[in-house]
């Protein structure tokens, strides 16, 4: 069995999100998809998507999820969280 699970990052632009996905695609066993955004309305403080939908596969080790986790944190620290 997989784990799935949706990454949120509000505001963040659609070729960061497009970036991360390719980042964790390098990641073995792990399968990213980008989620559309599902406002109605347009917003420009919202981003186009609305997350990404993280899929690691069973086999998939610690180790990968460790890169996984590694990988959203810079993320995290350098769009959302900078100091």
């Amino acid at each position: 069995m997989e784990t799935k699970e949706k990454i949120e990052f509000a505001g963040l632009p659609l070729a960061v999100y497009r970036e991360i996905a390719a980042h964790l695609r390098q990641v073995e066993g792990v399968e990213v998809d980008l989620i559309p955004q599902s406002s109605q309305e347009f917003d420009y403080n919202q981003s186009q998507i609305g997350g990404l939908s993280l899929s690691c596969a069973e086999n998939s080790g610690l180790e990968s999820r460790q890169r996984v986790n590694q990988i959203l944190a810079y993320y995290q620290n350098r769009y959302i969280n900078p100091i």
